[in-house]
């Protein structure tokens, strides 16, 4: 089970720490990913880091602005979001897939991931 943590209001410019809380078993062996949906819209990848932390990824349009960190030992992901901007307004969710997957570019991909958290609301405010 994947929960996640820290979404909520801040005004443009601001900053969020989400978090993402594994139970029921150790993620240490598996790639984690935040992607966000906005209302009527797909849901898009954000961000991944491989199960052993040595590789990021990010989408253009956040690379810069957020981070993506993870302590296996707390079994917990981490997205530093800063300089937040009004489009960054979406319900974010984590995701998790057993060690990485071998499509180009497979970290950007909903299906290659098999856990899915419920979800937390950011809203950026202009």
């Amino acid at each position: 089970q994947l929960v996640e943590s820290g979404g909520g209001l801040v005004q443009a410019g601001g900053s969020l720490r989400l978090s993402c809380a594994a139970s029921g078993r150790s993620f240490s062996r598996h790639a984690m990913g935040w992607f966000r949906q906005e209302p009527g819209k797909d849901r898009e990848f954000q961000a991944a880091i491989t199960w052993s932390g040595d590789n990021t990824y990010y989408a253009d349009s956040v690379k810069g602005r957020f981070t993506i960190s993870r302590d296996n030992a707390k079994n917990t992901v981490y997205l530093q979001m800063n300089r937040l901007k009004p489009e960054d307004t979406a319900v974010y969710y984590c995701a998790a897939r057993y060690y990485s997957g071998v499509s180009s570019g497979w970290w950007t991909l909903n299906y290659e991931y098999d856990y899915w958290g419920q979800g937390t609301q950011v809203t950026v405010s202009s």
